[in-house]
């Protein structure tokens, strides 16, 4: 009976994350229709409410996961719900996030969902738990990429595809930056389970600093350059023309006023 409810409790959506979507699909409407005083406020809210969805998604996928993988307990700590201020932390898990968006349009990952490993058994299953987050970002970037490698861009206006353009950028970034194999990271968590004890152990000081060091490695002027080319790269494969992420950011960061150099 104890277990019965553990593992189905705190399954309801909550109403926080529903009102982020009605958000989102308020604003994406907006942006769509023009239906708004201010374009770039409206493209500002749509991404910023997807943006937040999509780290719901991440974290709701990490606990997903887990709970099939033995740990019972992740439906009484309220992450099922997809409530973002159920996670670990939620400045870490969805302001610092959005904050590194607006400063440097780029998808940083946020916290992580805390789960009982030691109720989880097999490497394999360690390693899928943690995989599982940033393989959401990656669908969320083919789902936000489909009109472009559909070829089915015919009335989508032009600023909604910027939109979505600087979107799929976040997804990419984001799942790029949380498979990196940094401490503290999806990417380490993956390969940590076959890992030596002994190295686990000299790794775990770091942990807490990943993030970090990730975030200052990115300010170096040539990583960011490569790192940029990359996602580029991926997208422009996915169909995103070079220039609509760009100009989604121009459109987001709508205090600098309309861009000249992306028509509407």
């Amino acid at each position: 009976m104890t277990t019965a409810t553990s593992r189905h409790s705190g399954r309801g959506i909550s109403p926080v994350f529903l009102g982020i979507v009605a958000v989102m699909a308020v604003t994406g409407w907006a942006v769509w229709t023009e239906f708004s005083a201010s374009t770039g406020l409206a493209v500002f809210l749509f991404v910023t409410s997807a943006w937040v969805v999509s780290l719901c998604l991440h974290e709701y996928a990490h606990a997903r996961t887990a709970l099939h993988s033995g740990d019972i307990s992740i439906g009484t700590k309220g992450y099922l719900t997809l409530n973002p201020l159920a996670y670990t932390h939620a400045l870490l898990s969805i302001v610092l996030p959005v904050l590194f968006v607006i400063m440097g349009g780029i998808g940083l990952p946020g916290g992580a969902v805390f789960i009982e490993r030691n109720r989880i058994h097999g490497r394999w299953k360690h390693s899928l738990i943690s995989a599982a987050g940033p393989l959401t970002n990656v669908l969320f970037a083919v789902v936000c990429t489909a009109p472009f490698w559909l070829d089915a861009l015919d009335g989508v206006p032009p600023v909604f595809q910027y939109a979505l353009g600087f979107l799929a950028l976040l997804q990419v970034s984001a799942a790029i930056l949380n498979f990196l194999p940094v401490p503290g990271l999806d990417g380490y968590g993956v390969i940590e389970p076959w890992l030596s004890y002994k190295i686990r152990r000299q790794v775990e000081p770091f942990a807490p600093f990943g993030l970090i060091a990730v975030f200052g490695l990115l300010w170096i002027p040539e990583v960011n350059g490569l790192f940029f080319d990359a996602v580029d790269a991926i997208l422009r494969g996915l169909g995103v023309e070079t220039g609509f992420p760009g100009c989604g950011l121009d459109y987001y960061r709508f205090w600098q006023g309309t861009p000249e150099s992306c028509p509407a």
